[in-house]
């Protein structure tokens, strides 16, 4: 067969996997599975009202014809982002593919169709709810990321690592629990699918195709043939009634953060 008739039908493979499993693999989340995956983070990670956890990976491609350097180099090679959010079973929840790789971190996320719908509340997340105990306070849903990310209501970052307290400490060592189920999903996801050990010799636009496919076919194999957890471990990195409205602002996010750490160092907490 001819190398355009190999390609059109590689090209076709992956976009009916991505079309026929995506309904069942990777739906939009309703109200209901987002309090699902929120008792998945309380049970495995402690961290309660936490929708899931959030990062990228660089996918390497090769260099684009008339690309120049400056969109897509990242670390000496070039790249796409994969921007996901998983949860506890080290499944993708929503995903973003195709920023360049030089983009800055933060406005990878806030340029994403992820980032938009929760900036303007599209996602469905549910209203803010008392954490778990007798006495605790109302907190909204949140998602987690590392310091790359925006500080925002609905958006929690560790605190700066100098001049911690006890306070600060328990909250980053709770965010840092939470955030292994990404990084962990990332590894599994990486190491199955032999086309992310190299660089990925298509045009950008069909290595989101490949990456999207890969995806649906990871949370497929999660949901029905799911691997003992020890199996992640090798992934893991080391070691008064107050209302909330959605914003970007930091100053919001940070009266959020200092609530969970507050509830982190309660008896109940």
């Amino acid at each position: 067969m001819g190398t355009s008739t190999i390609a059109s039908v590689v090209r076709a493979t992956y976009g009916t996997i991505w079309l026929r499993l995506k309904a069942s693999v990777l739906p939009h989340p309703t109200r209901q599975q987002w309090l699902d995956i929120t008792q998945g983070f309380l049970e495995r990670a402690q961290f309660p009202n936490c929708i899931g956890v959030l990062d990228w990976k660089h996918i390497r491609v090769k260099k684009p014809p008339n690309s120049g350097s400056r969109f897509y180099i990242y670390k000496q090679f070039f790249s796409v982002v994969l921007l996901a959010s998983a949860d506890t079973n080290y499944r993708f929840i929503i995903v973003d593919i195709g920023s360049y790789g030089s983009t800055a971190d933060t406005r990878i996320f806030w340029a994403s169709r992820m980032g938009r719908c929760l900036q303007y509340n599209q996602l469905d997340v549910p209203q803010p709810a008392n954490l778990p105990g007798p006495s605790g306070p109302p907190a909204p849903y949140v998602v987690v990321g590392d310091k790359g990310f925006a500080l925002s209501t609905h958006l929690m970052r560790p605190f700066p690592r100098r001049g911690l307290d006890a306070k600060r400490r328990t909250f980053n060592y709770r965010l840092s629990r939470a955030r292994r189920f990404v990084e962990c999903a990332f590894g599994i996801f990486s190491s199955k699918w032999r086309v992310f050990h190299s660089a990925i010799q298509l045009a950008p636009k069909n290595v989101s195709v490949v990456i999207i496919a890969c995806v649906v076919l990871h949370n497929y194999i999660r949901t029905y043939e799911p691997t003992p957890d020890e199996d992640a471990q090798v992934y893991s990195p080391p070691s008064g009634r107050d209302t909330f409205q959605f914003g970007r602002s930091e100053s919001a996010g940070l009266r959020v953060r200092e609530l969970f750490s507050e509830y982190f160092m309660s008896p109940v907490g």
